[in-house]
């Protein structure tokens, strides 16, 4: 699998032939984020222009399958479990859904929005041991209008996962520094896309990868 990030919460992840993606951030969002590309799934965690972009995820006859709530939900032979959580957007609350599958043997859960570290028990089943883990870090400043965990905060839930990797999002240089000095990752990797399978989890406890905006 290889996985590629544009900034704010928009990630890539190829699988062979199969593409999904994450919070695609809409032409309406006042971002200069602009990435278009055909993709098979799309998956949106919370209804606001930084993460529902479905428009940038056609191209040609590819229109792809859009999970944008909670449920359960099978495509491609993917099973998609979304549950709810809280989003804060100009401090009002929206639905966040977390999302929980299994790609190439490969556990991954996305926490897209989230505002609360206070998780129902649902939610932590449903995440429960991840080979990855996708955690927004940015606190109250790094997008406009969304409120999101704060570093400190982050660090305390993904630990508390006990994910194999963990992959911040919405990120700056300050929330990061302080992100990885709480998880103990200071010298994380920084790359420009990641490219995995199984075996490279073998052994892996917590660890951080940086992916860096393209």
């Amino acid at each position: 699998m290889i996985i590629t990030y544009f900034g704010e919460q928009f990630f890539k992840i190829g699988q062979g032939e199969l593409v999904l993606a994450f919070n695609p951030v809409s032409k309406n969002a006042k971002s200069d984020i602009s990435a278009h590309f055909g993709a098979d799934i799309a998956l949106t965690t919370t209804n606001h222009s930084l993460y529902n972009g479905i428009e940038q995820l056609s191209h040609g006859e590819r229109m792809p399958f859009v999970i944008n709530g909670p449920g359960d939900y099978e495509v491609k032979e993917i099973f998609v479990k979304g549950v709810m959580s809280d989003a804060l957007v100009s401090n009002k609350k929206y639905i966040n859904t977390i999302y929980s599958f299994t790609l190439d043997n490969i556990k991954i859960a996305f926490l897209g929005a989230l505002s609360n570290p206070e998780l129902s028990k649902e939610v932590q089943e449903t995440i429960d041991s991840p080979d990855i883990l996708f955690v927004p870090i940015g606190g109250k400043t790094y997008s406009k209008d969304v409120s999101l965990l704060d570093p400190k905060e982050a660090a305390k839930l993904a630990l508390l996962f006990e994910p194999k990797l963990i992959i911040p999002m919405s990120y700056d240089s300050a929330s990061l520094k302080v992100f990885l000095k709480e998880v103990g990752e200071e010298d994380a990797e920084a790359v420009d896309k990641l490219t995995l399978k199984l075996k490279d989890l073998d052994g892996k406890e917590g660890e951080v990868v940086v992916l860096k905006p393209v």
